[in-house]
């Protein structure tokens, strides 16, 4: 009924005026017109600065000749400019070529680099994706390293295997892979072992051998640091430690140090990424007992000074059901 008074009244005494004794959008009377039929272009008269045909026709045929047929159009137009002859502009010789024959083009065949999904691992218990990764450490003299290679369980943070050798291998690191999955007891398809794209990590003896073992490998993106975090995380950890020195003198004293703290760092470092809790406490299943202590702890103080804990009742941190590399996006069916 409205519409109808729209139309009626909007002829007589304008579309605005017609909305306002109704009560009504002016919007909603514009988008109920249909838009008007579109113009067919209009052909594009050429420009008076425009080459004639005949002389794009010269250009093309000195592009096209024998002297000039391997040479670019910059060459092409440099050369004949020293010889006193002008018959287009550099951009032009491209134009031509390009919008009537098509002939610009790389002449080499280009390097395609290959589209790298993103990783997408998902732990939501020990033992199911491990992170591993190879740090230099400055040995004694200038450019000498020491290379150390630490396994990492991604759920539980805890160094399932490390050493320190004098060169990067990559039997060095198939050894050190094998020796951790028979400490861990890693049964077949059980375990995901994820790591960036250097040599070691994507060398054919590790492959054959987590193969050979039923462990999924995965790597990261090229030149993506932010696809394996947590050794980058440990590796920080390691480096940031008051106690790190500045250059070991010898690579017994690299072990000797790296021993130290891995020790320290599985068993007595509280991370903030699983509840402050020990990466052994969370890797060998005790995390409930020891939450549970802290609560029962938390309980007595709250029992004996509420006033000190104004907005709730004091809580552990939790730890975390999960832990990812690039967080799985939800399927359809888990979404709904």
């Amino acid at each position: 009924m409205m519409c109808e008074t729209l139309d009626e009244l909007a002829p007589v005494i304008g579309t605005r005026r017609a909305c306002r004794a109704v009560g009504a959008s002016p919007a909603t009377v514009y988008r109920r017109r249909s838009p008007p039929a579109p113009r067919p272009p209009r052909p594009r008269a050429r420009p008076v600065r425009a080459l004639s045909d005949s002389e794009r026709e010269a250009v093309l045929a000195q592009l096209h000749s024998e002297r000039f047929v391997d040479r670019s159009p910059a060459q092409v137009w440099a050369r004949l400019l020293d010889e006193g002859t002008y018959l287009a502009s550099e951009r032009t010789m491209y134009r031509i070529l390009a919008d009537e024959h098509g002939e610009v083009r790389e002449r080499r065949a280009q390097r395609e680099h290959p589209a790298y999904a993103a990783p997408e691992l998902l732990a939501q218990r020990p033992n199911e994706v491990w992170s591993w990764d190879i740090s230099k450490l400055k040995g004694p003299a200038k450019w000498t390293y020491y290379y150390l290679y630490v396994i990492l369980d991604v759920f539980s943070r805890y160094v399932v295997g490390w050493t320190v050798q004098h060169r990067e291998s990559a039997q060095v690191a198939q050894a050190l892979i094998a020796q951790a999955c028979e400490q861990q007891q890693i049964g077949r398809d059980q375990l995901t072992v994820h790591a960036d794209r250097g040599s070691s990590m994507t060398s054919k003896p590790v492959a054959f051998l987590l193969a050979d073992l039923g462990i999924t490998k995965s790597h990261s993106r090229p030149y993506t640091s932010t696809d394996n975090p947590y050794s980058e995380a440990q590796f920080k950890t390691l480096k940031y430690r008051p106690a790190f020195p500045a250059r070991f003198h010898s690579i017994e004293h690299a072990r000797g140090f790296c021993r130290e703290f891995f020790t320290y760092y599985n068993d007595d470092h509280r991370h903030c990424g699983i509840g402050l809790m020990t990466p052994a406490t969370v890797h060998h299943g005790r995390a409930d007992t020891v939450r549970d202590q802290r609560q029962q702890a938390l309980d007595a103080a709250y029992a004996t000074t509420p006033e000190r804990f104004v907005r709730r009742t004091p809580t552990p941190p939790a730890v975390p059901a999960a832990a990812w590399i690039n967080q799985p996006k939800p399927t359809t069916e888990a979404a709904h």
